[in-house]
């Protein structure tokens, strides 16, 4: 018997040994860094950070971070403190914004000790942050003021951010390095909303002379000037998802998800696949077993049979495989997918080949859609069975 020999982690290689895993994600840092460069090129001249909360959008912060870095991207922003903390060893250069804000004169500690600036946007945060905050190089407790116009989620009221305007221009308490605010319908180019939001923040930026301003997530990136102020904050553009309704998608799939064949096997007509019995099926049928399901992040709700959703949109999930897209056949399951390859024909596909659950040929938004969410969800459910390859980015 040979000797296993354990698989060791590199620059190009992360999760599971590839030999012995049911999936593998490849995730392509060059794709990513061309997004960047094109939402760079549409915000302009504004400058565009890097949202890499949720682990980059579950596809490794550690390695997309410094992709961004070496593509020139100076700042980034992370939902959590401890992904500031994971990011920062990293990045030990970067201006690294929390989203979520101070959690809190306890989490203090952290957020000095790893040099994060949180965004304030409760009169708890600016309170907690005048108390403890740190300084930098003798700048008082750097941050980021978040100012609410529509969104009813986190930030300031307009009236709430004018007050604190006036009376830290005043005590000089805080240091405010960024101003923003967050669109709710970025992604729908002819909503109301959208124009009465940058009217909005135009007038509380105008609060704060001398500091830089930010509106645009990935989706206002592409309303136009008017919504680029000084800083843009794509997420999900940078990973490939549509960044909008409607058109056709502009940036490069960076994420492909493939699942491992286990096992081919044939089944006659009126037979049923999968639990619940809800695949029959209505020819004699190919079927690839797949060694991924949804405790891998590959939604039960892409079934193509025996969920509530298909009452719904009458179409399941499908993958790609030899030049073929090929249905999921019947209930996905905990570990397991079925696929009908019957189309395929005789040679069709064999116990170890692979089928892209998405990427290049069935785009993430796709793949989302028809398990009934986004491709944000699709993303940052991605589990810890898969193979990672990174490839390109220069690092």
């Amino acid at each position: 018997m040979s000797e296993w020999k354990t698989f060791t982690h590199d620059a190009a290689h992360d999760g599971v040994d590839p030999r012995i895993a049911g999936g593998r994600l490849t995730v392509d840092l060059d794709a990513l860094v061309e997004n960047y460069r094109l939402l760079q090129r549409r915000a302009a001249p504004a400058r565009v950070a890097g949202v890499v909360k949720a682990d980059a959008y579950g596809l490794g912060a550690s390695r997309v971070g410094p992709a961004l870095w070496r593509a020139g991207c100076r700042t980034f922003f992370v939902a959590l403190p401890q992904e500031g903390i994971e990011l920062r060893a990293a990045l030990p250069q970067a201006d690294i914004y929390v989203l979520n804000g101070t959690f809190g004169p306890e989490a203090a500690p952290a957020f000095a000790a790893h040099r994060l600036m949180p965004v304030l946007g409760s009169q708890a945060d600016i309170s907690c942050w005048e108390a403890f905050g740190w300084n930098d190089g003798g700048t008082p407790r750097p941050c980021a003021i978040h100012v609410d116009t529509g969104m009813n989620r986190l930030g300031l009221t307009p009236e709430e951010a004018h007050a604190f305007a006036t009376d830290n221009a005043l005590t000089g308490a805080l240091t405010p390095r960024l101003v923003m605010s967050h669109l709710a319908c970025g992604d729908d180019a002819g909503h109301p909303l959208n124009r009465r939001q940058r009217e909005s923040f135009q007038a509380v930026s105008r609060l704060f002379d001398g500091i830089e301003s930010s509106l645009s997530n990935s989706a206002g990136i592409f309303l136009g000037p008017d919504f680029a102020f000084d800083l843009a904050r794509p997420g999900i553009a940078l990973y490939g998802g549509q960044p909008f309704d409607g058109g056709d998608n502009p940036m490069r799939a960076v994420a492909t998800l493939e699942a491992r064949v286990v096992q081919v096997r044939r089944a006659r007509a009126g037979e049923t696949a999968s639990y619940g019995a809800h695949g029959v099926l209505s020819r004699d049928t190919v079927i690839a077993v797949v060694s991924t399901g949804y405790a891998d992040g590959y939604h039960r709700a892409s079934s193509f049979a025996g969920v509530p959703l298909r009452r719904a949109v009458p179409a399941g999930g499908h993958g790609f495989v030899h030049g073929r897209r090929v249905p999921v056949l019947g209930r996905v399951t905990m570990d397991l997918t079925l696929f009908d390859v019957t189309d395929l024909g005789p040679e069709g596909v064999t116990v170890g080949d692979w089928i892209e659950l998405f990427g290049h040929n069935v785009p993430v938004d796709e793949a989302a859609a028809a398990a009934g969410t986004i491709s944000y969800e699709m993303l940052t459910s991605l589990g810890r069975r898969y193979h990672r390859r990174y490839v390109g980015g220069d690092g």
